[in-house]
């Protein structure tokens, strides 16, 4: 039986990143079927967020040896049915300078697993000559991917393409409208791909985008969300696409260093076609958590009777939350209700769920909102922009309304962005999210 959504997840591995991979991995094959896996730079530097990825399959391997040894079902069903291939991608921002969150996440990514559990790391001299890319003058001359031959993964297939061409192949060769986009990283590859390819780009069913802050703060300055800030150019470039008119909420011109502005779309926009994206900002994703004590009931009985995945996602959480306690108010410490949120999680429940008969009426999205992102401000660079004023909208058929600088009124202009508001709850996928891991034993 297919999968009813087959999607492509573009990620910079982090805590909750790893924890969306892994909840991905182990869906149910009807639910889910993960075709890429892109690696971007985000938290950490692109080789690192590389490292975290390969480091997953290794662990998951080991795993479902464990778990076979030992009479339990293997799990990671979505996984065992299709092997999805891994891409590196961007390296660096569109605009401006590359910014990480190691200060949250740990230099390695994962709150130093790497050191405090080598064994469970996969030696990078094993893996990673597989993603060495090809020539330069090969990468924009063919959207053909490269994945490596000369050494088999049992869960993973490795590729040397940039994973921008390997997001237009696997678009080009499926049917339109059948492909779902998963961001939970900063926003360049994907707009690096519409740049190369934007109808092709356009055949992507949706792309779900954990990224924001619309009327709560951000977590980068008092206005900016990380994935946002970290290219406000790329994530205003690929909003523009939703838009009856990209030009309009265009970014100005040479802001995306190394790609030349007739790359991107506007003299080419495809009549009548836009991208649809599903937005999942701060506001949405902070309150989904997962507790301290909770995570402990769930994982630590598997880590003490030798469970390979539960001893690693137990460290890297563990240093989560110690890292919680000292950055925010509210946290005891070694308290049972230290809690992070499951910012990425959520839009891998959305992807599953979203559109299932029994459970789309549980989400809740506001269609069509006109949401901008500040790309060049000095405070407020990153900042997602909505229209707060109560003025009225313009008639059918009117180009503009006087006094309104921006074209915010216009029907012709501006973003039409859906964004979530609302889930079939908050206390709900911390559960859902360790039983599909961990299993409902």
């Amino acid at each position: 039986m297919a999968s009813r959504n087959k999607v492509i997840i573009d990620t910079d591995p982090g805590t909750d990143d790893v924890l969306a991979l892994l909840y991905a991995l182990s869906a149910s094959p009807e639910d889910l079927e993960v075709a890429l896996i892109s690696i971007t730079f985000g938290n950490i530097d692109v080789q690192n967020c590389l490292r975290n990825a390969v480091s997953m399959f290794h662990v998951i391997e080991k795993e479902m040896r464990w778990r076979k040894d030992n009479g339990r079902p293997e799990g990671f069903d979505a996984l065992k049915r299709s092997k999805p291939i891994v891409a590196v991608g961007a390296d660096e921002p569109l605009g401006g300078e590359r910014m990480k969150a190691a200060y949250y996440h740990g230099a390695d990514g994962l709150g130093g697993v790497h050191t405090s559990h080598p064994h469970h790391s996969s030696p990078s001299e094993t893996w990673s000559h597989l993603f060495d890319k090809p020539p330069p003058e090969t990468l924009l001359s063919s959207t053909a991917p490269t994945t490596s031959n000369t050494t088999k993964s049992h869960l993973f297939t490795p590729s040397s393409s940039p994973s921008h061409l390997e997001i237009l192949h696997i678009l080009d060769r499926e049917p339109p409208n059948t492909i779902t986009l998963i961001a939970i990283g900063p926003l360049t590859t994907l707009a690096t791909a519409a740049a190369y390819s934007h109808a092709t780009f356009l055949r992507a069913k949706e792309v779900i985008v954990m990224g924001g802050a619309i009327s709560v703060p951000g977590n980068m300055t008092p206005v900016a969300e990380f994935n946002t800030i970290a290219d406000p150019v790329a994530a205003a470039r690929l909003y523009a696409l939703t838009s009856p008119e990209a030009a309009s909420t265009m970014p100005p011109p040479g802001s995306a260093a190394g790609l030349p502005d007739d790359y991107f779309f506007p003299s080419k926009q495809q009549k009548g076609k836009r991208l649809k994206v599903v937005k999942f900002p701060l506001d949405i994703t902070t309150q989904h958590t997962l507790r301290r004590d909770e995570s402990l009931a769930k994982i630590m009985p598997l880590a003490e009777r030798g469970s390979p995945l539960a001893e690693w996602v137990l460290a890297f959480l563990t240093a989560t939350f110690k890292k919680v306690e000292t950055l925010h108010h509210g946290h005891q410490v070694d308290g049972d209700s230290t809690h992070i949120s499951l910012h990425d999680p959520l839009c891998v429940w959305y992807a599953i769920t979203g559109h299932s008969p029994s459970q789309a009426e549980q989400w809740k999205l506001l269609e069509g909102e006109d949401i901008r992102v500040e790309t060049i401000g000095q405070w407020t660079r990153g900042m997602c922009v909505i229209d707060r004023r109560d003025r009225k909208r313009a008639k059918e058929g009117e180009e503009a309304v006087a006094g309104d600088m921006g074209d915010w009124l216009s029907s012709k202009k501006g973003n039409r962005i859906d964004r979530c508001v609302g889930t079939p709850g908050e206390r709900m996928l911390a559960g859902v999210l360790l039983d599909s891991i961990f299993g409902n034993g």
